[in-house]
């Protein structure tokens, strides 16, 4: 008999978990059995969208997973609270699926990778770009020797800003945005707020995947420094190599949101190699690969992905019952990597220098 998932849901804060929480109910083999959240208001649309009776609905995380007895655990905390959260479930030893960031510091990654190995534990983090078929290929034509030996990594993303759009991507409106402002943690300096945090480890992440697993030396960022704001919303970090720089940028405040309309710039990542190049735009159809027979560069169609690389619940549910190892982005090494990078990031903004790559 095939078997069924129970998947819990625990902490609203970050709005993906309406994202994620779509993925389980979709899923073949997926039951949502519990959510919980200290705010009740926070449940209320899943509640609506996925039909979830009251006797699974918690406020505290603790009775909730004794109740339920998940076989996964969703977390979508804030970023300050990644490492909280990881401590006190790690016991349960239920694997566990985080929503991006990696952490709120490099010092918390750190943390809550030894509390999961300490129990036995899997933790994966879910980088919502790692699932778009056109970064697959991209990943695949690499690893292929398309453009040869990866060199550069020329990043730019982001939207028109955290608070514009709810689960599956609703839209809200501009007054809606402008009253909620003040009380998000998004922009929250406490709470690991700002775009750097926010939106960095996709590229550094995702960066490091295309690159092989190779880490920078040195890391110089800025930052704007909004008016009336605690935390930022554009921030430029530069990456150098043994084999040369990369420049990763994040902004709240495009022109459209790249899922509607990609903006100007485009949002995505464009791949240079020794040989060629790759260009893969945030939820295009295609890639673009330049090479020494095609210099004007060919459209490279991406594929659409099997069930278990679509969705992080399905690749778990996959990795657990095939035995395969996890994929790139959600594992903790290559997650690591990023984070070194956003902290160094972090270091240099604040002190306006260029720092070497922490944590190594």
């Amino acid at each position: 008999m095939t078997k069924r998932w129970r998947v819990a849901g625990i902490s609203f804060e970050h709005f993906h978990m309406g994202d994620n929480l779509r993925f389980a109910f979709e899923h073949p083999q997926a039951d949502i059995v519990g959510i919980c959240d200290d705010n009740p208001l926070r449940m209320a649309t899943a509640i609506d969208q996925f039909g979830i009776p009251d006797s699974a609905v918690f406020q505290d995380a603790h009775e909730c997973i004794k109740a339920v007895e998940p076989d996964l655990i969703m977390l979508c905390p804030s970023t300050a609270g990644h490492r909280h959260w990881v401590e006190q479930l790690a016991e349960y030893r239920i694997p566990l699926l985080l929503e991006k960031p990696f952490a709120a510091s490099l010092e918390d990654a750190d943390a809550m990778a030894a509390a999961v190995k300490q129990h036995g534990q899997s933790l994966a983090i879910n980088w919502p770009l790692a699932w778009v078929p056109c970064h697959r290929a991209a990943h695949r034509l690499i690893a292929e020797g398309a453009i040869g030996e990866p060199l550069e990594i020329h990043f730019y993303d982001g939207n028109r800003g955290p608070l514009w759009h709810t689960a599956d991507k609703a839209e809200r409106t501009a007054a809606s945005v402008a009253k909620e402002k003040p009380q998000s943690w998004f922009y929250s300096r406490e709470a690991g707020g700002g775009s750097l945090l926010d939106y960095l480890g996709y590229g550094t992440t995702l960066g490091t995947w295309f690159l092989q697993g190779r880490k920078p030396i040195t890391v110089t960022a800025v930052v704007d420094e909004p008016q009336g704001l605690e935390v930022d919303e554009h921030a430029i970090v530069v990456a150098q190599y043994e084999f040369g720089l990369s420049k990763f940028e994040t902004r709240w405040g495009t022109y459209t949101d790249p899922w509607t309309h990609q903006p100007q710039p485009k949002c995505g990542f464009v791949i240079v190699g020794r040989d060629g190049t790759l260009s893969s735009y945030d939820y295009e159809s295609h890639v673009v690969l330049q090479d020494s027979g095609h210099p004007e560069g060919r459209k490279l169609p991406a594929d659409p992905l099997p069930l278990e690389f679509q969705n992080p619940v399905a690749h778990l549910i996959h990795i657990s019952e095939s035995g395969e190892p996890m994929d790139g982005p959600m594992d903790l090494p290559i997650c690591r990597i990023g984070q070194q990078i956003v902290d160094s990031a972090w270091l240099s903004a604040r002190e306006k220098q260029t720092v070497e790559l922490l944590g190594n």
